[in-house]
């Protein structure tokens, strides 16, 4: 198993975090053909290698993001990130978050190397949950656990999971950064982001509900 070239397309919200990054941007790719060469033979140093290196420049060091813009990995399920990473590969998650960053890394990633990436993230320690608001962290553990019933809106633990831990590829959404999951709910409504589960439900909520969905989970 091995990686080529990697393009990344890789850039951070903000004007000064991409100024920052793009200063780097040319050091990083004339160095990474010497790092890819000395690979190490085991699949988690290896997974860890290219973690370390390439996708922590996004998603930060042992996976856990300090930028809203991109999520944070550490712990989460493997299932949904080999599902996602394969889903950027062939091009099928079409958002534009998703074309910008992740479609040019995805498509140097072979099956192996995703399965262990994949492996690696989950097996990292998530990150610890930042209380916020008193009222909206009240408010969305509501909808969390009893959905809106009125609007026919399910429980997001039913699918998540009743500590937002994640199920299967059921993604885990505990400690993820509240602008994250406002702006993934917002795509999913606006049907930027396809997937027909999420856009009946994230077209339910208002963006307050979204806000106060988003703070509890970022809690967690």
């Amino acid at each position: 198993m091995r990686l080529t070239t990697i393009h990344s397309t890789c850039l951070a919200g903000s004007i000064s975090e991409r100024e920052a990054k793009m200063r780097n941007l040319f050091l990083f790719l004339a160095s990474l053909s010497l790092l890819v060469s000395a690979i190490p033979a085991s699949a988690q140093e290896d997974a860890a290698t290219i973690a370390s290196s390439i996708c922590s420049s996004c998603h930060g060091a042992a996976g856990i993001s300090i930028s809203p813009m991109f999520p944070r990995l550490a712990g989460q399920r493997a299932t949904y990130i080999e599902e996602q990473l394969k889903a950027f590969r062939s091009q099928t998650r079409t958002d534009p978050d998703a074309q910008a960053y992740m479609w040019g890394m995805a498509a140097q990633l072979d099956d192996m190397t995703i399965h262990n990436l994949a492996n690696y993230y989950a097996s990292l320690p998530p990150a610890q949950g930042t209380p916020g608001p008193k009222d909206e962290m009240k408010a969305g553990e509501e909808i969390f656990h009893n959905g809106i019933p009125a609007r026919n809106l399910p429980a997001c633990a039913a699918c998540h999971g009743s500590n937002a831990q994640g199920v299967g590829s059921f993604p885990r959404l505990a400690g993820q950064q509240s602008s994250y999951i406002v702006r993934q709910l917002m795509a999913f409504k606006s049907g930027v982001r396809s997937n027909a589960l999420m856009l009946n439900i994230a077209t339910k909520l208002d963006p307050k509900e979204m806000r106060d969905l988003a703070v509890y989970l970022q809690s967690l």
